[in-house]
């Protein structure tokens, strides 16, 4: 297997914040590593470390020499006075990709005014441009921030296909668990500095998270009960006076030094929310053009108390202005919309308010309440902080200092301290983690109120919304029941065309040409069966001793790799397999 990228005892440091302290982390050819951890943590800064980005403090990258590499920033930047597709071409990787594969990116990513100066778009723009850069440049390694931010539900689909075609390694941070379950073969997490590696999936890795967990709280358990052991006959007076006494003396001081493992911080969030009477909001009729454009037109709903409802549709078709027009923040062209007497609205925008960077966090909270009303009782602005993990040392930051990430997570603070009993989220999974996402729906299972959510979050929209609308050709809306898998399962299959990944013109002229094998093909059908077979048995014996020793984290961690690898190596020796054998039917049918 082919080394990429090796970091050894890398450590960064901000001001008097440790990032990362003294982590190792290899990247090998086929890795699919998801990075995962709360905002703040450093997801980023790794990335940026791996990538060349930024240097560390303290250790060293070294990379393959000649490798290839893209990155895609969180908040990519581009020069002004250039068109898109320029651009695009100039920052791909090697700087040389070809026109073609540009456009085609660019143009399947929803960018068609390729010639626009690429300082006028907008960030979300600039998100899908920075990505088309990256993946048209050839590279081996793609380092990805936040990939599917901005971009429509049916592009991550594409997205994903492109990726899990992709022959090189991808490092990556995103809040898309879905994203993450079909992609991802390794799971890093970024806790208090530390690296936790799982060689899993999503799904995978939150079960062996657990396991983990468990063991840990175990292994305390063990050295509590001991350590009470040892003081109570500490405190009977014994002296140290023989070997074995002065033996135990030492195991209490060792025990006692010993420090428990570190909690992981966990954001807690309680439902606040103002009464709220029946009327909601009706909308009646109500239609909205921008430039000669219509987004929609005759839409009419009445939002009920609990109403759980999702909005979904391809960029740019008006989803966020709906929201604004439902919400009474934007006036419709045509219609009404009317909000009840008791409505109380938080609005959690796309864009997030103005924060001002040099405010510190517990001024930004006090402006709104100095203290808060929960079901708990009374906390204070800085108890709530703490809620949203933002400890004492961090309520008197800057905000300039956040990250991107706890940003998006002081501003859910501010509007859920309000108490609102309806509440407007547009795009909310956007730069929040999966923790903070997890906890945001278990709030919104309890919330009383009405929910509007617009997102490009899969997961998240099948998890929270009831029945969605969807943006249809020409401004029209249409209702669904149920989440958005639900909503893809009965809507009719986009055309293949706008689905496949843009390819080079000459692999597209060698379809057409007579099917053979070639000599190196040949020997492969020949044996391929075979091999087949054996990679399955690995695997089922892999599998049965993980059940053997599933108490021993340590093999378990070790088995796990090996299967993980075998499952890899038989999927791909499975899918050249049925290439062979299909290519083989074909030669014969025209032999």
């Amino acid at each position: 297997m082919t080394v990429y990228l090796t970091a050894e005892k890398i450590s960064r440091s901000y001001s008097e914040k440790t990032l990362l302290r003294e982590v190792s982390l290899t990247v090998n050819e086929g890795d699919r590593i998801g990075i995962v951890g709360v905002n703040g943590t450093g997801k980023s800064t790794l990335l940026k470390l791996l990538a060349g980005e930024e240097t560390p403090d303290a250790g060293t990258v070294t990379r393959m020499t000649g490798l290839r590499t893209a990155y895609l920033p969180q908040n990519p930047s581009f020069t002004q006075g250039l068109s898109v597709l320029r651009q695009t071409m100039l920052h791909a990787a090697g700087g040389d990709s070809a026109e073609y594969e540009c456009r085609a990116l660019l143009t399947r990513l929803g960018l068609r005014d390729l010639d626009r100066d690429v300082s006028l778009l907008s960030g979300g723009q600039r998100k899908r441009a920075a990505l088309a850069a990256a993946l048209a440049g050839h590279a081996q390694l793609l380092f990805l921030d936040e990939p599917t931010n901005h971009i429509d539900m049916d592009t991550v689909l594409w997205l994903e296909e492109f990726l899990a075609k992709f022959s090189g390694a991808v490092v990556m941070i995103t809040h898309d668990r879905y994203f993450l379950e079909r992609i991802s073969n390794r799971i890093v997490e970024v806790q208090g500095g530390s690296l936790y590696q799982y060689p899993a999936n999503y799904s995978k890795y939150l079960e062996l998270k657990a396991q983990r967990a468990e063991m840990l709280a175990a292994s305390e358990r063990k050295r509590q009960a001991l350590l009470k052991k040892e003081l109570a006959w500490i405190q009977r007076g014994a002296r140290a006076r023989g070997t074995k006494a002065q033996f135990r003396v030492d195991r209490f001081e060792e025990l006692s030094s010993q420090t428990a493992p570190e909690q992981e911080e966990t954001l807690a969030l309680s439902a606040l929310s103002s009464r709220l009477g029946k009327k909601v909001i009706e909308a009646e009729a109500v239609g909205k053009s921008y430039d000669g454009k219509t987004l929609f037109h005759d839409f009419s709903y009445l939002l009920a108390r609990q109403d759980r409802l999702g909005v979904v549709g391809p960029n740019g078709c008006g989803k966020s202005t709906l929201l604004r027009v439902l919400a009474g923040r934007l006036a419709p062209d045509e219609g009404k919309v009317t909000l009840g007497e008791t409505v109380k609205i938080g609005f959690f925008s796309q864009e997030g308010q103005e924060l001002d960077p040099a405010r510190r966090v517990i001024d930004f909270i006090r402006d709104t309440a100095e203290r808060i009303e929960t079901p708990e009782g009374t906390v204070s602005a800085s108890q709530l902080l703490e809620r949203f993990l933002f400890p004492a040392a961090l309520q008197y930051t800057e905000i300039a200092r956040l990250s991107g990430g706890e940003r998006r997570r002081l501003q859910l603070c501010n509007v859920l301290m309000q108490a609102p009993n309806v509440l407007f989220l547009d795009e909310p999974t956007n730069d929040l983690d999966v923790e903070t996402l997890a906890i945001l729906e278990d709030y919104l299972d309890t919330f009383p109120g009405a929910v509007v959510a617009v997102s490009h979050d899969r997961y998240f929209m099948d998890r929270v919304v009831s029945h969605l609308f969807a943006f249809e050709e020409g401004g029209a809306l249409r209702q669904h029941l149920g989440g958005y898998s639900d909503y893809l399962a009965r809507r009719p299959a986009p055309a293949a065309a706008a689905q496949e990944a843009p390819r080079p013109k000459q692999e597209r002229r060698r379809t057409q040409q007579k099917p053979k094998f070639t000599f190196r093909e040949q020997r492969e059908f020949e044996t391929i069966d075979d091999e087949v077979a054996v990679l399955e048995q690995k695997c089922a014996a892999l599998a049965a001793q993980m059940e053997e020793c599933a108490s021993d984290f340590a093999r378990l961690q070790e088995l796990s790799r090996e299967k993980e690898e075998a499952d890899r190596l038989l999927e791909e020796k499975t899918e050249r397999w049925v290439y062979l054998h299909e290519l083989d039917e074909k030669i014969r049918a025209e032999g």
